[in-house]
C-alpha cells in the first residue's frame, strides 16, 4: 500500500527490533526530549524477537503502533512494513524519522533533523535526508559517519593505505573522515544508517527501500538512489545522538555480510565489469587483514572466492540484530 504524505502530517518514528529487550527502555526514555517540539508517532516492526522485546513495547509505550512481522525479515523488510503502517492514517506522514533502537536522541534532535529537510543546494539539489551528529557510547567521541559513493579507485585506495588514511583524499576513500566536515552542514552521497530523517518528498520519490539487501548496505542503496533523483544526504550538526555501536567489526558473520553486500551492491548499480574491479580491491582489502590474524576478515576472504556466495541472496543473520550495527 503506498505511503500518504501530507505537510501538516506526523513525524512517523520507524524502528526494527530484533531481540532488542536489552536497548529498549532508554530508547524510549529519550523519545519524549528527542522528539521535543514536534507532532510524532512511534511504530516498531520486529522481526520476531524472542526475547520481551514485544513486551516491554506494550509495557512502556502503550501507544507504539507494532507490526509483528513474523520472521526475522531483515533492516529493510522492517522499515517498509513501518511504512505500510502509516498508510492507513488519515493524516498521512511529514516524514519519517528512521532509528535504531541503541540510539539515544539528545533533546531537539528530530526538530533540527526535520527544519533541514527541503534546503535547496547548489546545483539544484534539495535536502532530502538529513542526519545528525552521531557521538560514540562515551558521549564525546564523533562517530565518522558521512561517506562518499563507493567506487573502485576508492576500494583500491582503502585497500592500499586504510580507509583513515584514504578518507583524508575524497578521490581514493569512501569514508569522510576530515572533522570540519563534522562541523558543518555537509553534504555526502550517504550516511551511517543508525538516525535518519526522510523527507514526505523522498518517500514519494524513491517508495521502499530495497529488500534485497537483508543487512547492511540498504542505507547506502536508499541514499544512493534518492540522489539519483535530486535528493541529497546531508550532516546537520545542530541534531545529535549517541549511538551504542555494534559488533559487525568483530562477528566474521556480520562481516561478512557487509564485505559481500558491498558487492553485491556495486554490481547492481555498475554492472559486471566494473563489480569485478570492485570485488578485486575489497578482497586485496580483507586478504592484508586476514594476514594479520584478524578472524572477520578470514571468514569474508572465502565467502568473496565463493562464487555461490557471491551470487545467492543475503539471509538471516544468526546472532547480533542490526539494531547494534551500522
Amino acid at each position: 500500500m503506498p505511503v500518504k504524505t501530507a505537510a501538516a502530517g506526523p513525524v512517523a518514528v520507524l524502528v526494527v527490533t530484533w531481540n532488542s529487550a536489552a536497548v529498549l527502555p532508554e530508547f524510549i526514555a529519550s523519545l519524549p526530549d528527542g522528539m521535543d517540539g514536534l507532532d510524532w508517532r512511534l511504530i516498531v516492526a520486529d522481526n520476531d524477537s524472542a526475547d520481551d522485546t514485544v513486551a516491554l513495547l506494550r509495557d512502556l509505550a502503550p501507544q507504539t503502533t507494532i507490526v509483528q512481522t513474523g520472521r526475522n525479515a531483515g533492516y529493510a523488510a522492517g522499515i517498509n512494513a513501518a511504512l505500510d503502517a502509516t498508510a492507513s492514517w488519515d493524516t498521512g506522514i511529514r516524514a519519517a524519522l528512521v532509528c535504531n533502537p541503541d540510539v539515544r536522541m539528545r533533546p531537539g534532535c528530530a526538530k533540527s533533523l526535520l527544519d533541514a529537510l527541503g534546503a535547496e543546494l547548489p546545483g539544484g539539489d534539495r535536502v532530502g535526508i538529513s542526519v545528525p551528529l552521531l557521538y560514540e557510547e562515551d558521549g564525546a567521541t564523533v562517530v565518522r559517519s558521512l561517506r562518499r559513493e563507493p567506487s573502485v579507485v576508492r576500494a583500491f585506495g582503502e585497500a592500499l593505505i586504510g580507509n583513515r588514511r584514504a578518507g583524508r583524499f575524497p578521490a581514493l576513500g569512501e569514508l569522510v573522515t576530515d572533522p570540519r566536515a563534522y562541523e558543518a552542514s555537509t553534504r555526502a552521497d550517504w550516511a551511517a544508517g543508525a538516525l535518519m530523517m526522510l523527507s514526505g518528498e523522498v518517500l514519494d520519490a524513491c517508495g521502499p527501500w530495497d529488500e534485497f539487501y537483508f543487512l547492511y548496505s540498504e542505507e547506502t542503496e536508499y541514499c544512493l538512489r534518492a540522489g539519483d533523483r535530486g535528493f541529497a544526504t546531508r550532516l546537520e550538526p545542530a541534531a545529535t545522538a549517541v549511538h551504542l555501536g555494534g559488533d559487525s567489526r568483530v562477528s566474521p558473520f556480520l562481516w561478512t555480510l557487509l564485505v559481500l553486500n558491498r558487492v553485491r551492491l556495486h554490481r547492481r548499480r555498475h554492472g559486471v565489469p566494473a563489480a569485478v574491479a570492485f570485488w578485486a580491491a575489497v578482497l586485496l582489502r580483507e586478504t592484508s587483514r586476514a594476514a594479520i590474524g584478524k578472524a572477520p576478515s578470514r571468514a569474508a576472504v572465502g565467502a568473496l572466492l565463493s562464487p555461490a556466495k557471491l551470487r545467492e541472496r543475503p539471509g538471516p543473520a544468526p546472532a547480533a540484530p542490526r539494531s547494534a550495527t551500522s
